[in-house]
């Protein structure tokens, strides 16, 4: 997906090229092709709302389904709202590793980055 596509998604999640190949390596080692990438905002952290990444089989009604070249991105219909245009990218540094979540819904969030208000 180039940047010109991302900036045109503006409902749903976006998710980079890296974060789409780690995704799909991740899944490559569970051996399943049922799961889908299931994106979450629920009660809690230090600035009251945290994200939750992990793999789901399951389909709920309301559910926001986007796909990636194969690997599906699923929001619930509650997160839905805080999540419509926020990027996911993957970073693989000295400093730092894992997914990070770029929140344009967010008004404030804690240092460590998992939690947004």
């Amino acid at each position: 997906m180039s940047v010109t596509e991302k900036a045109a998604v503006s409902d749903g999640i976006i998710l980079s090229d890296t974060a789409v190949d780690k995704v799909r390596s991740l899944l490559d080692q569970e051996g399943r092709d049922d799961l889908a990438l299931r994106v979450a905002v629920q009660p809690g952290g230090c600035s009251g709302l945290r994200y939750q990444l992990f793999f789901d089989e399951r389909s709920l009604d309301g559910d926001v389904v986007k796909d990636y070249d194969g690997v599906k991105v699923v929001t619930d219909r509650m997160s839905a709202p805080y999540l419509g245009g926020a990027s996911i990218d993957f970073v693989d540094t000295i400093e730092k590793q894992g997914f990070t979540i770029d929140n344009p819904n967010a008004t404030g969030s804690c240092a460590c980055g998992d939690s947004f208000s």
